[in-house]
């Protein structure tokens, strides 16, 4: 199949240019102006638009078994919304239960992505220790391209990693060639916080946001960060809500210590008012962790990315409908965690981003692919309109517009956090694998035709003689 994007501005993260696109087998096969193509070739015209690499959210739940549910969007719906929305790549999580061998539960996962219509990839959480995991870590980095390892530092007696989980995990990256990731917050304190709401009589979505204050995720973030510093190894902080956390990536940044940080599109533009709201579904319907912030956040956020500190936007895609929320009814500790985006991410980042100053066109191609890419070593496979890359490409047009509604978006989910914000700026074309899968307002998605994407290990052997610099730089992408 061969499509040519004839008439567009290419805009990549380190540059702008005026050229037409060709695409062959699923590839990128030449850039330039006026390009001859063959005879048959479908033409896209871009006229007037931005043709762009396709999103990569590095951080999506799809069909998450947690807290006593399942989330509602199996791995086509969502990869679909995405594609709707100009995503073309997911990173998934791979969680497995306490106990549950690491191996087992990527099978599993494996299994259920393979209705994926997009690209997809995973990190694989370490919610246990023993040499079985291990051992496990190994064999996912040598034979199944995982080169990252998720730590959850909240959730007690549930998926909680302590210190010693960490340091033993850590260590094993390191020698493995692979990033440990963390969700930071500090789970004692939550548990503690939550039993201290509910004893006072605070049983409403109120009580989310009080039993994980801002400093619940300082804390973990920086103990994280300092123990990542002692060990010698980078690591990826996910999901930054809040200035505490921020500053604990900045300072590490700034002495030299390789921190990456990702922020979600719902921190950036939603504040902690909505867990006030009267409406108990309204209210429910906004809780995840970490929770939604006071609005100085959000200003601390923006700066984050601007100033470089934080790299990474993702989604936190993981959505329950307001029947699975409604069981945390009478203890909002029991209110399933997760909110939907994978669709309205680059929407409303472009929207409230682009079209505001704060970002360039080229800071938003970064932090919406380019970064993610190059963090997770599938760059330039992935994050960049170039030769050789996978022809996953959306066309952008800057005056086109829509209002977001659970009513017309294609989540499977009954509640959109973006409801009734219009945003100026939508893709008008996607291509994935070199297929036109979004034209227009047509959805053409297709079940399964998603590929599991292997990202190598970082240069091998690492130890305390060598920088930061050599243990971050990529292995050879291979397809």
């Amino acid at each position: 199949m061969s499509i040519v994007i004839r008439g567009g501005t290419v805009v990549n993260a380190d540059t702008s240019f005026k050229a037409d696109v060709y695409c062959h087998d699923g590839l990128i096969k030449s850039i330039g102006v006026d390009i001859e193509v063959p005879l048959g070739t479908e033409v896209v015209d871009a006229s007037g638009q931005y043709v762009m690499p396709g999103g990569i959210d590095p951080h999506t739940h799809m069909q998450l078994p947690f807290m006593g549910t399942v989330s509602t969007e199996d791995f086509y719906t969502g990869t679909a919304a995405g594609l709707a929305g100009g995503t073309t790549s997911i990173i998934d999580f791979v969680i497995p239960s306490p106990q549950q061998p690491l191996m087992d539960a990527y099978h599993q996962w494996q299994g259920w992505a393979k209705k994926s219509a997009a690209d997809y990839s995973f990190h694989v959480a370490v919610t246990w220790w023993d040499e079985s995991v291990k051992r496990d870590m190994g064999e996912l980095v040598t034979k199944h391209g995982i080169n990252s390892f998720k730590h959850f530092m909240a959730y007690k007696n549930a998926i909680m990693a302590d210190d010693e989980i960490l340091v033993n995990s850590f260590r094993r990256c390191i020698e493995l060639g692979a990033i440990p990731t963390v969700h930071a917050e500090n789970g004692e304190l939550v548990f503690q916080l939550q039993q201290q709401m509910l004893a006072q009589g605070i049983t409403g979505p109120e009580g989310h946001p009080l039993s994980r204050p801002p400093a619940v995720e300082g804390e973990a973030t920086n103990r994280a960060i300092q123990i990542a510093q002692v060990l010698n190894v980078p690591i990826y902080v996910v999901h930054v809500s809040c200035k505490d956390a921020l500053d604990a990536i900045t300072k590490a940044r700034n002495e030299g210590q390789r921190v990456y940080g990702e922020c979600l599109a719902g921190h950036l533009l939603i504040d902690d008012s909505v867990y006030r709201n009267s409406d108990f579904e309204f209210a429910a319907a906004h809780v995840m962790s970490p929770p939604f912030r006071e609005s100085k956040h959000q200003d601390a956020l923006w700066q984050g990315l601007q100033s470089g500190n934080l790299q990474t936007t993702a989604t936190d895609h993981c959505c329950f409908c307001n029947e699975q929320k409604a069981v945390g009814k009478d203890d909002f500790s029991l209110i399933p965690n997760g909110t939907a985006g994978i669709e309205d991410r680059m929407a409303v980042l472009w929207d409230a981003g682009v079209n505001s100053g704060r970002l360039t066109m080229n800071e938003f191609v970064a932090a919406t692919s380019t970064n993610a890419a190059q963090i997770f070593n599938i760059y330039p496979r992935k994050g960049a309109i170039s030769v050789g890359a996978d022809a996953d490409i959306v066309v952008w047009d800057p005056e086109g517009s829509r209002t977001i509604s659970a009513k017309t978006h294609h989540h499977n989910i009954d509640f959109n956090i973006f409801e009734g914000r219009t945003v100026k700026g939508v893709p008008s074309h996607t291509l994935s694998g070199g297929k036109l899968v979004w034209v227009d307002g047509d959805l053409r998605a297709e079940m399964g035709a998603g590929k599991y994407v292997k990202r190598p290990a970082f240069s091998q052997a690492f130890n305390a003689t060598k920088t930061y610099a050599d243990f971050h730089k990529p292995a050879a992408v291979k397809r």
